[in-house]
């Protein structure tokens, strides 16, 4: 990835944290995932942010794609991936699994965000890939 990418990047992570903190002020902690997930798309789609849900995601196994029911929350801009949690708190698995999402996919940078907690800015997470 190249320096204008990744500053892309960067912008992009910005405005989806900007509007994943509108999502939380607007509905607050406790709800499901899916509904947060929802939200924050539209709220992207309101901003004129391209977001892709639920992004299949194949694992490659001795030169061979093989569908192993893997699905990326979001995918914003194609540089960004979006991991969204509603959970009592984030666990070494979370973080795994959207570092593995970046590896599998190429993608530089992730965001974990769980809207389960008061204050959104304590439940988001920045990931880059090397």
């Amino acid at each position: 990835m190249d320096e204008k990418e990744k500053e892309r990047a960067n912008e992009l992570s910005n405005q989806i944290i900007g509007a994943a903190i509108e999502v939380h002020k607007t509905l607050g902690p406790g709800l499901l995932e899916s509904a947060y997930q929802t939200c924050h798309r539209h709220e992207l789609e309101l901003r004129h942010i391209p977001v892709e849900t639920e992004v299949g995601l194949p694992v490659k196994y001795k030169g061979i794609e093989l569908e192993c029911g893997y699905r990326m929350d979001e995918v914003v801009g194609g540089l960004v991936v979006v991991e969204i949690k509603s959970v009592e708190r984030l666990e070494p698995i979370h973080e795994a699994q959207l570092l593995t999402y970046l590896r599998l996919s190429g993608i530089w940078l992730g965001l974990l965000i769980n809207f389960n907690v008061p204050v959104l800015k304590s439940g988001i997470k920045r990931f880059v890939l090397g």
